[in-house]
């Protein structure tokens, strides 16, 4: 689901590559920051393709694309739950898998979980997985709220007798309605799978009543913000957090920061590759796929990201400090509390965004 902190907000990559008037190119349409610009460089080198690269910051905007149509993109990156509703809409193109062979690489049983939202794996193929949970200012909330703080928990976000305090520090939600509604259900020990009415207004409830102590609703600013000592506690995505602290210990401004998986557990996400049915270069959006699988290269897009990938081929390319951080490869333990994303009716999708505007304009 996701991006990391903004290399540049909003970008177009495109490697120079000096050939004929026909060059071959594609167009790439992925989360900010989520590849490295090394590995872009690496697949024109090897194929002679130009690379196009544009990013965006959440699912909504991307599908708000996608159903406009004609966008011009050759592959895209959605999330699960987007991805099923937007195979159900006819927006992808199944994939031949005689250009794929590297699919081999993927494991079984991530393939068999990203079939739940791609039924037979027939549209796309995982890139990367996480998970959405809490960062905090080691120091910041130690300090305000004591040795005994509930780091490990959703309450400490939820429970307006913490929250109220680190308000002080700061405090910012992802704004993404599809992951906070669940977070939420589930907090409150509802199934976060139940789309009944009195559950949605569950969730809403809970969020409107600790909306005084959010400082801001946003899916990247929290990043930054971390990394510079301005807010203590956020909602976001697993890999965000990790850059954050790659950030401040670059800066050296003693800034610690910590990424938990809750006790009550989270949700656990997929981002894959796909391709629009009206895509222009589907040739290249194959070779692009297929280059993306080889483990040596998500590997060592791991590296940079510090997310998850659905590919145990590219472990002896990993880092071995992700590869044994439970927070991005968790144990079983750990694993058994998480729950992934599900596709949402339209009717439910409907309601939630319109709760989600009322909360975040404090109604």
């Amino acid at each position: 689901m996701r991006k990391i902190y903004p290399l540049l907000a909003v970008f177009i990559f495109s490697i120079s590559f000096h050939a004929s008037a026909q060059q071959r190119e594609v167009f790439i349409y992925n989360w900010s920051d989520y590849i490295t610009d090394e590995v872009l460089v690496q697949f024109t080198e090897e194929t002679g393709i130009k690379v196009n690269y544009d990013v965006y910051e959440s699912n909504e905007v991307l599908e708000s694309k996608l159903f406009a149509g004609n966008t011009g993109y050759d592959v895209v990156v959605p999330t699960g739950s987007f991805l099923d509703r937007q195979i159900r809409a006819g927006i992808y193109q199944k994939l031949d898998r005689s250009k794929l062979p590297n699919i081999k690489y993927i494991d079984a049983d991530m393939l068999e979980s990203s079939a739940n939202h791609d039924p037979g794996n027939l549209y796309s193929i995982p890139y990367l997985w996480g998970t959405t949970g809490i960062g905090y200012n080691v120091d910041k909330v130690k300090e305000i709220l004591g040795e005994d703080a509930p780091v490990d928990s959703y309450d400490l976000l939820f429970k307006e007798e913490y929250v109220s305090k680190l308000n002080a520090c700061g405090v910012h939600i992802l704004d993404s309605p599809s992951d906070v509604f669940e977070i939420a259900l589930n907090y409150t020990g509802r199934d976060p799978y139940d789309l009944s009415l009195p559950a949605q207004w569950g969730s809403r409830n809970l969020l409107r009543k600790i909306h005084p102590h959010v400082t801001k609703f946003h899916s990247e600013d929290y990043v930054d913000a971390f990394a510079n000592g301005e807010i203590c506690l956020a909602l976001g995505y697993s890999g965000d957090f990790f850059h954050a602290q790659a950030l401040a210990e670059e800066a050296e401004n003693g800034v610690s920061i910590e990424y938990v998986i809750p006790n009550e557990g989270t949700i656990i996400w997929f981002d894959l590759m796909a391709i629009p049915k009206d895509a222009p270069n589907v040739a290249e959006a194959h070779e692009f796929i297929n280059f993306i699988m080889r483990p040596e290269i998500i590997g060592q897009i791991t590296n940079y990201v510090w997310y998850a990938n659905p590919n145990s081929t590219s472990n002896e390319f990993v880092d071995e400090e992700i590869l044994t951080n439970t927070s991005i490869y968790p144990d079983d333990e750990v694993h058994s509390k998480l729950f992934a994303e599900i596709f949402i009716p339209e009717n439910i999708r409907i309601l939630r965004n319109r709760h989600w505007f009322r909360i975040v304009g404090g109604q």
